[in-house]
């Protein structure tokens, strides 16, 4: 099976805020669009105000983010990111920890190469 097919759709009232699952910062997602089979998705995210990371991530999957709103600070490069950065991001590459000082909200494709 793969992701549904989803004809244009109001994002902001068809779809639910949700706790991330394992998040206890008070990060909150909508999913978009799953594949159980790939694990593949597509969500928005949104980060509260004042939150901070102290993790470098590392994933096992590729990442596309698209911020949309706010804005985002690389602690490590020193870089603040703004509405319309994007990012692409293949396994295994090291990005984070972050400073989100206003809050933000992005847009994030996750899929794992078969």
């Amino acid at each position: 099976m793969a992701k549904p097919e989803i004809e244009f759709t109001d994002y902001d009232t068809e779809y639910e805020w949700r706790n991330v699952e394992g998040d206890t910062q008070g990060i909150k997602e909508k999913i978009l669009s799953y594949d159980p089979d790939t694990g593949d998705y597509t969500r928005m995210l949104k980060f509260p105000p004042g939150l901070v990371t102290t993790e470098t991530l590392v994933h096992d999957f590729w990442e596309e983010v698209l911020l949309v709103e706010g804005s985002l600070e690389d602690i490590a490069k020193k870089e603040t990111y703004l509405p319309g950065y994007y990012a692409c991001r293949p396994p295994g590459m090291i990005h984070g920890p972050y400073s989100i000082p206003n809050g933000c909200v992005t847009f994030e494709i996750r899929y794992y190469k078969k």
